[in-house]
């Protein structure tokens, strides 16, 4: 785990210098329109979001972050002034992590729908950056938020998008140079255990089984290269082969849910399979269902004992994924001999 990064000091004084020559060449102008145009400008700049291209500021000192923008800004060491709730990713955030995100004012729920925007409006930010699914854009009022600053929208369209949706929410709220350090952090722990593993995991087949079945249906959750609990493993080596019977957009593409009694036919080629289990080590109601079935234990990556659960497989930042390769690492040292 690296440190993070020192957060940047208040006083702007890039800013101000670029100001000042830019008044100087103003009046020696004449005050040209042109000059005058780049002077009205200096302090604001063109980002492509989701939403369309948006005005934000170069270097803003007030922001917002909803959704899936909480921890990476928080990890970034953007100049955060309120979050929404983002529960789900506490278990993976380191203890500084925490207490920044404990301490931050919180403007909305789990949910767009639980937007205070009364909370908003009295933190005065100069951006919000949202980080929810275009479907849930529905759930918000864009010109009540746009009435309040400027709104950069950048929500997830596939699970292993949070690599390049990261970077740009960091972009966007000034804070590249935190980024790049969780990412260079991260970048060299999966080296690490590529190498590693590289013997091992060269030959094997990989299934998963994720958290998400739904056991009053009789269904499971089956996981593909790609998803939420396969792609970091991917990063390190992890083979994940087939894809879903009938591969659809986004999430779709990734995973799917058959019936329990699909289990040989979904998983019975696999050499080794992972499967998804809670922060606290233990498997979720749907996952555990899987594990009991009659079926499982009769598949041959069962019967082998390569069978492998994995803690933090929904990591969604690179601080938060270092996790994921630690569980990866324990769980995978069996195959070492």
């Amino acid at each position: 785990m690296t440190a993070r990064p020192l957060r940047r000091a208040l006083t702007r004084t890039s800013t101000v210098a670029a100001l000042t020559g830019l008044l100087a060449l103003g009046l020696a102008a004449c005050g040209g329109e042109a000059d005058e145009a780049a002077g009205a400008d200096s302090g604001t700049r063109t980002f492509a979001a989701d939403n369309g291209d948006v005005e934000i500021p170069v270097d803003p000192e007030r922001v917002v972050a909803t959704g899936y923008a909480v921890p990476v800004l928080i990890e970034s060491d953007a100049d955060l002034v309120g979050v929404s709730e983002w529960s789900r990713g506490v278990p993976m955030m380191t203890d500084e992590d925490v207490a920044t995100y404990e301490g931050l004012e919180k403007v909305a729920g789990e949910t767009a729908a639980e937007t205070n925007y009364e909370a908003i409006a009295g933190l005065d930010p100069d951006l919000i950056v949202i980080g929810v699914p275009q479907p849930a854009l529905v759930d918000l009022d864009m010109d009540r938020l746009e009435d309040i600053a400027p709104v950069v929208v950048l929500g997830p369209a596939a699970p292993d998008s949070w690599r390049e949706l990261n970077e740009r929410q960091a972009d966007a709220a000034g804070a590249s140079e935190g980024f790049e350090a969780s990412r260079s952090a991260y970048e060299e722990r999966a080296a690490e255990l590529e190498e590693k593993y590289a013997d091992v995991l060269g030959d094997l087949r990989f299934g998963h089984v994720g958290a998400y079945g739904d056991v009053s249906a009789g269904s499971f959750h089956r996981e593909y290269a790609g998803s939420w609990g396969t792609n970091i493993a991917g990063d390190i080596g992890v083979d994940y082969y087939g894809e879903p019977s009938e591969p659809g957009e986004g999430a779709a593409a990734v995973t799917e849910y058959p019936s329990i009694e699909e289990l040989p036919e979904k998983l019975g080629d696999a050499d080794a399979i992972t499967y998804t289990l809670g922060a606290d080590g233990k498997p979720a109601e749907a996952i555990a269902y899987v594990l009991e079935h009659r079926l499982w234990k009769n598949l041959p990556a069962v019967r082998a004992g390569h069978v492998f659960g994995l803690q933090h497989t929904e990591a969604a930042t690179y601080t938060s994924a270092l996790r994921t390769l630690d569980s990866l690492d324990t769980a995978l040292e069996p195959l070492l001999g």
